[in-house]
């Protein structure tokens, strides 16, 4: 047996100690639990993701349940969460793991990471938590620590950057405890050496730690190389009568796939392609969303109609006005909706 590296001693022994044993989604071996908890963790904190996990479960208890879904159910339970291609991936593994695997979870991270929506990293750590396998792990979370206590430059999104992480990911490896060492190292980077304000006074690698010897915590790892963001605009029309208001259903693929939101254009052009009158029309403060790659400012008319009828485009529902905010609506399209429902007529 090697001898472990002092960081992965120290982190094993920190864990046991002080690190987080009673999450929903810890002392469990169900990899369809374990896999759906750390999808829904990429690139969102816990306390977000807490309420959407138990969410899922009551509705869908296993794999097989939720491969059986109806896309616009998980769509709308995952609505809020962000990231929507996960969702997308989500129901898409699921019926991968039904038809393709009967219903059981590959056991080899090899395997894990040919689904859909888990890749190297997530597949390793699925792998780890289920079925006690030795792999490394690299998340944004890992990479900040690992880049904070061996001094690590450049960008670690950059192919040479995030090799060398890799390889030293690798070595940190201990031959056992690897449930242990993965969830350690998640804690780490998620409660001490977070991304503002580490906390370098409870942290057990201060010591040994590059960063915190030569004052470089903000600075390490260092920021992704920006351009400055384009800035798109988009007019929607919130059709109302007053008790319902209409949305439509986007395309699979691209921007919000899947998700319920008001027709797209501008409002005169979209009544008339819908062959809907409007009683009146009052333009909204427009709304900034800000995405990965753009930003977007949403461009609201208000149109007062008369009470609902039937339309024949495809794709299109009236929703009750109240209860639209909580069906599969992105995040803006919720503050939008909230508007028109607290609109005075």
């Amino acid at each position: 047996m090697s001898v472990l590296h002092p960081f992965t001693d120290r982190l094993i022994r920190w864990q046991k100690l002080s690190g987080r044993h009673d999450l929903p989604w810890q002392n469990t071996r169900d990899p369809y639990r374990i896999w759906l908890s750390e999808i829904m963790l990429q690139q969102t904190q816990v306390a977000t993701v807490i309420p959407y996990y138990l969410r899922f479960l009551e509705a869908y208890p296993d794999v097989l349940a939720l491969a059986a879904a109806p896309t616009d159910d998980v769509l709308a339970l995952w609505a809020g969460l962000g990231y929507y291609a996960r969702a997308r991936n989500l129901h898409r593994c699921a019926q991968a793991i039904a038809a393709v695997h009967g219903g059981i979870f590959p056991k080899t991270a090899a395997q894990l990471a040919e689904l859909p929506g888990i890749g190297r990293s997530t597949a390793a750590a699925i792998a780890a938590f289920a079925f006690g396998q030795r792999g490394a792990i690299l998340d944004g979370n890992v990479k900040r620590v690992l880049c904070r206590q061996f001094g690590i430059d450049g960008f670690p999104g950059s192919a040479p950057v995030e090799q060398r992480l890799w390889a030293l990911a690798e070595e940190l490896l201990p031959d056992t405890d690897i449930e242990i060492y993965t969830q350690g190292i998640m804690d780490l980077g998620a409660t001490l050496c977070t991304r503002g304000k580490p906390r370098c006074g409870e942290c057990p690698m201060a010591e040994d730690c590059v960063a915190k010897r030569d004052g470089r915590q903000g600075e390490l790892p260092a920021a992704r190389p920006r351009p400055a963001l384009p800035e798109r605009s988009a007019d929607y029309a919130l059709i109302t009568d007053g008790q319902h208001i209409l949305l439509e259903r986007r395309p699979g693929s691209g921007l919000w796939g899947g998700l319920l939101v008001p027709p797209e254009g501008e409002a005169s052009a979209v009544l008339a392609r819908l062959g809907l009158h409007a009683e009146t029309t009052r333009t909204l403060p427009p709304l900034k969303h800000t995405f990965t790659h753009f930003r977007l400012t949403l461009q609201p008319t208000l149109c007062r109609v008369s009470p609902s009828a039937a339309l024949g485009e495809p794709g299109l529902q009236w929703v009750e006005l109240a209860s639209a905010p909580d069906a599969g609506v992105p995040t803006p399209i919720r503050k939008l909706l909230r508007l028109v429902a607290s609109a005075p007529d």
